[in-house]
């Protein structure tokens, strides 16, 4: 009873005290009697304070913000820079990049026709070697794949008909020149007639086995007799390329077996297999184009057959097309576009010139300067193979046809830099 009076005054001195100095530091002198409530109470002073600085920080990064990186897009000059409208190259640019430029014409486009095709000779500008009468091959003067020209010597050949025809021209031509040198008051007309046709007789023949009129007179003017052996030479008849030659040397050529051919590759055939309904529309001399792995060749439709493939039952049509670059060779498989008889009219410009704007619209670019170029919205109306009727442009507008992608590359660089440098 006596301690707890005791402690009921240790109390009743030390409350007003605690009282002053609750504002200060609220935790002196009662930790040890009221640990619960005074943790509970130490837990939300911390919490409010740590709430206030988070405020305080939170105001801190909005005057950052409006201040800093707000202001310094809008109001310092260092935002984004509106895509270039035009572009402009320098002539060296122009022709590293390939660039060439084109006026835009109205023009007339059909309607496309598109089947396979495959590549071949063209029969009027091919040639077959052949021997007219049986002969042993000699020698070979040139080679599968080799370029020849016209009158160029191809094979030697040695033939028993041609020796005797050879020795006849020879003994001919020695009567010819016997009678000539004794002259008419001497030799009766019979056989000086005589003479003349047994000599042009055994020209024509030596002539129609296979030697040529050079090749003739080469031998009748050496006057030598043993030089019937029998030998002459196959010529090319044209400029071309040697596209076959299967023999070997000794063997027995007999009449009209192919020896070589003899092709001019510069212009070849397309022939597309067409239905019925799609030859219809095609007529001779129609453009078209074909399309060579990703390259395209002009060509127009040369021929068209009047009987239907017995397996296929499609029609194949000709296309002559040039091939001066060697690109086709026969037996390739192609794709062959045509046009067909319905025509649209509008400016027609090659597919290259045309691209996709970054918004996704159809553009070409204008030049509206030397080097200086901008890009056009267009409408596509018809695409035949590499050729677009378009629409948007009038004609005598000066556009690129080649290298427009590097254009829109150069623009696209020139055109978007974030902080304008």
């Amino acid at each position: 009873m006596k301690n707890r009076l005791i402690l009921l005054m240790v109390l009743s001195l030390a409350a007003p005290a605690a009282a002053l100095s609750e504002e200060g530091h609220e935790h002196d002198g009662l930790d040890d009697f009221s640990g619960i409530e005074i943790e509970d109470g130490h837990a939300a002073h911390s919490k409010e304070g740590h709430q206030h600085e988070e405020e305080g920080h939170g105001h801190a990064d909005d005057g950052h913000e409006e201040k800093g990186h707000g202001g310094h897009g809008d109001d310092d000059g260092h935002g984004h820079d509106e895509a270039a409208s035009d572009v402009e190259l320098s002539e060296a640019q122009q022709r590293i990049a390939g660039i060439e430029t084109m006026i835009a014409k109205r023009q007339s486009l059909g309607d496309a026709i598109t089947a396979p095709g495959e590549a071949m000779l063209n029969m009027y500008r091919t040639t077959k070697v052949i021997s007219r009468i049986p002969a042993q091959v000699m020698k070979r003067h040139v080679r599968l794949g080799d370029h020849v020209k016209k009158g160029q010597r191809l094979v030697t050949l040695s033939s028993v008909e041609m020796a005797d025809a050879q020795g006849a021209l020879m003994a001919a031509h020695v009567e010819l020149r016997r009678v000539e040198k004794l002259g008419r008051k001497v030799v009766s007309e019979k056989r000086f007639v005589m003479a003349q046709i047994t000599f042009q007789l055994a020209y024509a023949k030596v002539n129609a086995y296979g030697m040529t009129k050079k090749q003739i007179e080469s031998l009748v003017k050496t006057g030598d007799a043993t030089r019937a052996t029998g030998e002459f030479h196959l010529l090319s008849f044209q400029d071309g390329t040697v596209m076959s030659d299967d023999f070997k040397v000794g063997e027995l050529s007999n009449p009209a077996e192919e020896l070589m051919e003899i092709s001019d590759e510069s212009v070849l055939w397309i022939e597309a297999r067409l239905t019925p309904e799609d030859a219809a529309r095609v007529e001779l001399g129609t453009p078209a184009r074909i399309k060579v792995g990703q390259r395209w060749l002009s060509g127009k439709v040369l021929q068209a057959r009047h009987t239907l493939d017995e397996t296929t039952r499609t029609l194949a049509v000709h296309i002559e097309v040039e091939n001066r670059n060697d690109e086709l060779h026969p037996g390739q498989f192609v794709t062959a576009v045509i046009e067909g008889k319905k025509k649209r009219h509008g400016i027609v410009v090659p597919v290259e010139a045309v691209l996709r704007s970054p918004d996704g619209d159809w553009q070409l670019f204008v030049q509206t300067a030397p080097g200086r170029f901008e890009p056009k919205e267009i409408e596509i109306l018809e695409t035949v193979g590499d050729q677009m009727l378009i629409g948007g442009i009038a004609p005598g507008t000066v556009i690129v046809g080649k290298g427009a992608f590097f254009v829109q590359s150069e623009m696209a660089k020139g055109g978007f830099d974030p902080h304008n440098h």
